[in-house]
């Protein structure tokens, strides 16, 4: 069984953008020792237009073969005229107003969404599965995440777009660690106690 895994940023205070939904106060943390510690551990997680500028290009994925991702999250792509921003995976993205997708490899997930994702666990091999966000997303598939990958930056919004926008009952992750970096950043992992 592949585990769904929501791989995400977020300020001290636990949100993943501003009010807008807008990250870029936390791009000025990806430094050298940072960029080091994604090309070792989650080389696929970086958007295909910033592989090679960031060195990327040839680092096999280790961890994701399939993204999922929200609307919002999409159309930041689409906005800079790319709508394909993970060429690197099989890429699925959850919209009810999208329509057609602009690209053929990029399947739009309008209806079905929780039966797309465990058919996609379900499926035999392969590696993991991203979820990228947004938001709404998360909290959708809160159930089905088995794994929460934390990056933490030193910053705080104070109001902004929580890690999860939607209400659910308690639920219990097991620690799976921790790796700080000089800059203050930190990751942390747990694992879904089912």
């Amino acid at each position: 069984m592949r585990k769904l895994t929501y791989f995400i940023a977020c300020s001290v205070d636990g949100f993943i953008g501003d009010v807008t939904g807008d990250a870029t106060a936390m791009f000025s943390y990806l430094d050298e020792e940072f960029l080091d510690f994604l090309k070792a551990e989650y080389p696929e997680t970086m958007p295909t237009r910033g592989r090679g500028p960031l060195g990327f290009d040839d680092l096999p994925n280790r961890r994701f073969d399939t993204i999922i991702q929200g609307r919002a999250s999409y159309d930041l792509a689409l906005k800079e005229g790319n709508p394909s921003p993970y060429a690197h995976l099989r890429q699925y993205v959850a919209s009810r107003t999208l329509g057609t997708s602009p690209s053929p490899d990029v399947e739009i997930v309008a209806d079905g969404l929780l039966d797309k994702v465990r058919e996609l666990k379900a499926e035999d091999g392969g590696l993991d599965i991203y979820l990228c966000g947004g938001s709404r997303l998360a909290g959708e598939l809160f159930d089905e995440i088995d794994e929460l990958v934390i990056k933490t930056y030193p910053i705080v919004y104070g109001t902004g777009m929580p890690m999860f926008g939607a209400g659910f009952d308690v639920a219990r992750f097991t620690f799976g660690g921790v790796r700080s970096f000089g800059n203050g950043a930190v990751v942390r992992t747990y694992g879904r106690e089912r």
